[in-house]
């Protein structure tokens, strides 16, 4: 079945399949997005209070946040405007998610406020049809409608987003920095087939397991955004409306100690290597061969943030990883001397 929205596809069920075809031009035209963009993450967030999948890996998040929105009197605006304008179903509106959301939250509120009144009340009619819509939703093609809710949005960030800021961003640099390896290792084939379990690269087409209706994407030649996104849970989600920039949002890979030994992104020490280099430097080597920050080698390795500095230092100093600072966070990823050693070392999981 081929469904054609304006808008986000995601239903509740068993997983279907987008399936992008890409062109000759697409295929150089796929980047990954510079930036986490806050109105993702501020949807996908949403979605994981209405659904049980996922909840163990939120759970701290869950409870913090519907503390902090009790706190700030919140919580009826939460339930009765937040949820049902971003339901976990089959449609919520595109201007939700503005793509200049990539340029900072101010950014994408204006973009809110800024779209064209038309364009809100057929995509809030939409809504109405596809999942059902709140009556008050009609009144947000009115400006004064659509302040009031970029407060709320606000209001929200400031509460569910904001403060989990270094952690999102510092698993958005990691997942970034895996695509960007997996690219210089293999191209395009590489990066398109490296983004995660639930997306496979068949060229020319790119095959996603989304929860949503089966249905087709043709990039006629405007290439692919990939945006890592911290509250994505397993399967991607994407814009419908063919005639908006194309946007693949998928989840950002977990960190290795949140995973099972033998998952395909976890990163154990070899024995000779942890043998050459102790065990503690050899799992923050490992850790680092995704990209990893500081604070997600602390926790592969099992140490404090302090130790985990100390050797990434050793290992810089070595040559061995290299490190990048993003803001307040510093990115730590192999040197080809690096690669080489953990090549040396053995296979791992």
């Amino acid at each position: 079945m081929l469904l054609r929205l304006t808008g986000k596809a995601e239903l509740i069920g068993g997983n279907e399949m987008l399936r992008i075809h890409f062109g000759d031009a697409d295929q150089g035209a796929v980047r990954v997005a510079a930036a986490p963009n806050p109105f993702w993450e501020i949807a996908t967030s949403l979605h994981r209070f209405q659904t049980r999948d996922g909840r163990w890996a939120y759970a701290g998040w869950l409870r913090a946040v519907r503390a902090g929105l009790r706190e700030k009197g919140l919580e009826r605006a939460f339930r009765t405007v937040l949820l049902p304008l971003f339901p976990r179903a089959a449609y919520f509106p595109d201007f939700l998610t503005p793509a200049r959301g990539v340029d900072g939250l101010a950014a994408g509120l204006d973009a809110i406020l800024a779209t064209p009144p038309r364009r809100v009340t057929e995509e809030v009619a939409r809504l109405d049809r596809v999942v059902g819509a709140p009556r008050w939703a009609a009144r947000l093609g009115a400006p004064e409608e659509r302040g009031e809710l970029v407060r709320l949005l606000r209001a929200y960030h400031d509460v569910g987003i904001a403060p989990y800021a270094e952690s999102i961003r510092s698993r958005f640099d990691a997942e970034r920095a895996a695509l960007g390896r997996a690219f210089l290792d293999g191209g395009v084939d590489g990066l398109l087939g490296g983004a995660g379990p639930s997306i496979r690269w068949r060229p020319p087409t790119l095959d996603v397991d989304v929860r949503a209706v089966d249905r087709e994407l043709r990039l006629d030649g405007r290439g692919l955004t990939l945006l890592p996104t911290y509250f994505c849970w397993r399967t991607p989600t994407s814009l419908a409306d063919p005639a908006l920039p194309p946007v693949l949002c998928h989840p950002v890979r977990p960190p290795a100690a949140a995973l099972p030994p033998d998952h395909r992104w976890a990163a154990e020490p070899s024995v000779p290597l942890a043998a050459l280099l102790g065990r503690t430097r050899a799992a923050a080597l490992c850790a680092a061969a995704g990209g990893a920050t500081t604070g997600e080698i602390a926790r592969a390795a099992g140490v404090s943030a302090a130790s985990a500095s100390r050797h990434a230092t050793a290992l810089r100093d070595a040559g061995l990883i290299t490190s990048s600072r993003h803001a307040a966070t510093v990115l730590h990823t192999l040197t080809p001397v690096g690669a080489s050693v953990l090549r040396a070392a053995g296979p791992r999981p």
